[in-house]
């Protein structure tokens, strides 16, 4: 499937409209990013979320960096053949990563069926 960048962005951002408000009204200091792939160039990570979690926090304080939750344009392209399909690909990966900001790891995001 192919979809330029402005496209792209505008999907992401009607998937996180879309997201419960309990999901999303605790999210402080994150920015979300597209990029076209990962540092390595390849096609296997979908998003990535680079921060400290809540749960291992001890403070936030006035000034700090806001972390990141990154969805990688090109690999999820390349895993959907539809708009749809594609929408349902970024919805997944904006849960969790979302998941990981509030300290949930895989093993759990497994259990719970997003990972």
């Amino acid at each position: 499937m192919e979809l330029d960048a402005e496209a792209f962005e505008q999907l992401v951002v009607d998937e996180l409209d879309a997201l419960p408000d309990d999901m999303v009204e605790g999210l402080e200091n994150l920015v979300f990013v597209v990029e076209d792939r990962p540092e390595d160039g390849s096609l296997d990570l979908l998003g990535l979320y680079e921060g400290v979690s809540l749960t291992e926090r001890d403070r936030y304080g006035f000034g700090e960096m806001p972390d990141r939750i990154v969805l990688y344009r090109e690999p999820l392209l390349s895993v959907a053949e539809t708009e749809d399909e594609l929408r349902d690909e970024i919805h997944v990966t904006l849960v969790h990563e979302i998941a990981h900001f509030y300290g949930i790891d895989d093993d759990r995001l497994h259990e719970l069926g997003w990972a």
